[in-house]
């Protein structure tokens, strides 16, 4: 399982990040959906392992292998795009602006939220039968899920829209840690273990993921959940995406940049005169 030194995984980094943003719009939304959906059934599985075992733990352990999945087959997530892109800007990289930077966010952004909507259209004809019977005990465990995490955080008002910012912020703080995970290997096993274990940190310490939420809380409402589409936009995935980016960009794509791409002078020692 070949290492990568940081300079070098960094300046891939900077590299994926070109690439993206110069990438053909068409391109970017199929890559986006498939990111999208393949995310959201990771966590219908993570959801459902956690409601038949009664273990939180072993579907965190478990969560991982969908995002995985898709790092893999070269998709792409906005918590991703979100920690690269702006490196290949910094980087000034030929034909990277931020225009055509925010072009590709705006792709991405679209592309997985219809990709993680239809899986949660599709999970949720499973989970009540065609819409012929109740949901099954996972179908109302998403519903409590998409409540708690609206109106459990409007209840405390300036306090849970806190809570959540920075929720968001220790996610894609995990979160793009694995998009870089991806790149310190050039080994499939490497590259697995490295995306693996920050990933299941953020999933088992319940961390709002922009695009995870573009699966749990449509599909709670289809499936019966009290909450209002608003309560979803504003108690969680507006905030949820600004945290996402802030977390993303401030604790790795910007820490790792400093310090591998521009790296300070290095101090010399005078010695003394012999």
């Amino acid at each position: 399982m070949a290492y990568l030194a940081p300079a070098e995984f960094v300046r891939k980094a900077i590299d994926a990040g070109e690439a993206k943003v110069m990438m053909a719009t068409k391109d970017s939304f199929i890559r986006a959906y498939m990111a999208g959906a393949i995310l959201a059934l990771a966590a219908a599985f993570a959801v459902t392992v956690t409601q038949t075992t009664g273990q939180p733990l072993v579907g965190a352990l478990l969560f991982p292998v969908g995002f995985c999945m898709l790092y893999l087959l070269g998709y792409d997530l906005f918590t991703g795009v979100v920690v690269l892109t702006p490196l290949a800007l910094l980087d000034r990289r030929p034909g990277v602006t931020f225009g055509s930077m925010m072009r590709n966010w705006g792709v991405v952004f679209v592309g997985n939220f219809i990709g993680a909507l239809t899986v949660a259209v599709m999970m949720s004809i499973i989970f009540t039968f065609g819409f012929a019977t109740e949901p099954s005990p996972v179908g109302k465990l998403i519903a409590s899920i998409g409540e708690a995490r609206t109106l459990g955080y409007s209840k405390y008002g300036a306090a849970g829209m806190l809570t959540l910012f920075i929720r968001a912020v220790m996610c894609n703080w995990m979160v793009s840690t694995g998009v870089i995970g991806a790149m310190v290997s050039t080994s499939v096993p490497g590259k697995v273990i490295a995306m693996w274990m920050p990933i299941m940190v953020f999933f088992f310490m319940t961390f709002e993921h922009s695009v995870v939420n573009m699966f749990l809380f449509p599909s709670a409402l289809i499936m019966g959940g009290h909450f209002s589409v608003v309560d979803y936009l504003v108690w969680n995935e507006i905030p949820t995406l600004l945290g996402n980016i802030v977390g993303g960009l401030a604790f790795t794509g910007l820490m790792l940049y400093s310090t591998h791409a521009r790296t300070g002078a290095t101090r010399v020692v005078a010695r003394a005169a012999e």
